[in-house]
């Protein structure tokens, strides 16, 4: 089977779609003809190869109640040993409709309301959502940039919260979002072992594992400890690899059977059952016939990379890029520029006309960043840029 039509470069027009992306603007406080650069999903047609499927399954005309088979499994686990050398059982996978809904139920089925959850912010804003919405304690472990430009964890700090919080439940986020950071095996180890020795369970988010740069590879956490296991639930999804996030589709893989057991309780409690039809077709599809179609946008994500990196050197000094290792969502340093949180934003928002995502949302150490989603056209990443650059020229230095 092959692809056909890859074409990157291809603006699609998403407006009227109800596309939160493009359609919501107004609805969330902004300009209406704001450039939206903000929300985790890409701005490129799928593969041919799932949207094939999809209307094979359109065309069949029944959409009742669907549940996977062999087939479904051995898509998923043949994708994860073949990218991520991690070896999956079939019992082990929970399909739920989400990451996001994942760290939810694992908050309500490994602790009890004023528990203490471990975050490391700056860090994807529902993980905060989760803890605080469900009545718990919310701990960061706040990560620190360094002079090497990179991201680090406080190991003396992330044990000593643990130990001063009893905390029960860690959030971790690998690869990072939004600083980029892929975790070293070394870093994932620290980790492991701290977490086993304060028998905190583990939630591993590694939704964003299929995009890593040159020189980092992604390493699930389950994969460096064996004593891990027993405390790790690890969250995948094709939804940011394939762009199919509206279709609602995670697979949540549980090795340890009490775990396993808490966690679709939860699910059960909360009166969910099977996925919806489509997210099944698109999952198995994907990782069956999804290849070529992600080589090919892992080229162009590069591309894109180099481009912004360029620019930015060139073009905007003023500001500065935290070089990504994984993920397509980059983390603009402003805090050169000397402005508040609401000037700041005023400079985004309403004089560049970009919709982007304030690194305050990400948590307090996040204040002077903003975040930016590359999975777009480079001639749209290009006029977004443009937009910065000209009014840190026009206003900033007026």
């Amino acid at each position: 089977m092959t692809e056909q039509n890859i074409n990157f470069d291809e603006q699609v027009n998403r407006k009227d779609t109800d596309c939160l992306k493009f359609d919501f603007a107004k609805r969330r406080g902004k300009p209406e003809d704001v450039l939206p650069l903000w929300v985790a999903d890409m701005d490129f047609k799928t593969s041919s190869l799932i949207l094939d499927e999809i209307h094979k399954r359109v065309e069949h005309g029944i959409f009742g109640y669907t549940e996977t088979r062999d087939k479904y499994f051995e898509a998923v686990s043949g994708w994860l040993k073949k990218h991520h050398n991690f070896d999956v059982k079939p019992n082990w996978i929970v399909k739920t409709p989400g990451v996001v809904f994942a760290l939810a139920m694992a908050v309500k089925a490994y602790t009890k309301e004023g528990d203490a959850v471990l975050i490391q912010q700056p860090v994807y804003y529902p993980f905060t959502e989760v803890i605080v919405d469900n009545n718990r304690k919310l701990v960061s472990n706040d990560l620190v940039l360094l002079e090497d430009g990179k991201y680090h964890i406080d190991f003396e700090d992330f044990e000593q919260k643990i130990k001063e919080n009893h905390v029960k439940l860690f959030l971790l986020c690998s690869p990072h979002n939004p600083v980029g950071r892929v975790w070293s095996v070394e870093e994932l180890k620290k980790i492991a072992e701290i977490c086993v020795k304060y028998e905190v369970v583990v939630v591993s988010d590694e939704i964003h594992e299929d995009f890593t740069f040159d020189g980092y590879t992604h390493t699930p956490l389950v994969n460096v400890d064996e004593r891990i296991k027993e405390y790790c639930i690890t969250a995948t999804s094709p939804a940011k690899t394939f762009n199919l996030a509206g279709l609602q589709i995670s697979n949540i893989i549980i090795q340890d059977a009490h775990l396993r057991h808490a966690f679709k309780k939860e699910i059960a409690a909360a009166g969910y059952s099977q996925l919806n039809t489509m997210g099944i077709v698109a999952c198995e599809a994907a990782y069956k016939y999804g290849e070529e179609w992600y080589q090919e946008l892992k080229k162009y994500l590069k591309k894109n990379l180099d481009f912004v990196r360029e620019y930015i050197q060139t073009e905007i000094p003023e500001i500065k890029l935290i070089e990504p290792e994984g993920t397509y969502l980059i983390w603009i340093d402003f805090r050169n520029l000397g402005l508040r949180e609401d000037e700041r934003e005023d400079l985004i928002v309403n004089k560049a006309k970009l919709w982007l995502d304030s690194g305050a949302i990400f948590g307090a150490v996040g204040e002077g960043f903003e975040r930016i989603n590359i999975a777009t056209d480079t001639a749209t990443l290009k006029e977004a840029l443009d937009r910065i650059r000209d009014v840190i020229k026009n206003s900033y230095h007026e």
